[in-house]
């Protein structure tokens, strides 16, 4: 019995459209990070609202560019 082929759950045409969403949603999410940590005072900050913002920023441009790699013939 042959092996199979190893396949992707999503197909090849979507990942330059998936690339773009994703870079855009965490592009957003890093400004607005930006700007809370510009305009909130040290006593207003929330460390908790900071890691999730962060954190929410970095897996929407971890999986954008994991995309972009995929959608230039990159495969990793």
């Amino acid at each position: 019995m042959a092996p199979k082929a190893i396949a992707s759950p999503i197909p090849d045409a979507w990942y330059p459209t998936l690339s773009v969403f994703m870079l855009a949603i965490g592009l957003v999410v890093t400004a607005s990070f930006f700007i809370y940590e510009a305009t909130s005072s040290r006593k207003t900050r929330s460390l908790a609202k900071e890691l999730v913002t962060g954190a929410v920023a970095s897996v929407f441009l971890g999986f954008g560019s994991l995309f972009l790699l995929l959608a230039s013939g990159v495969y990793v």
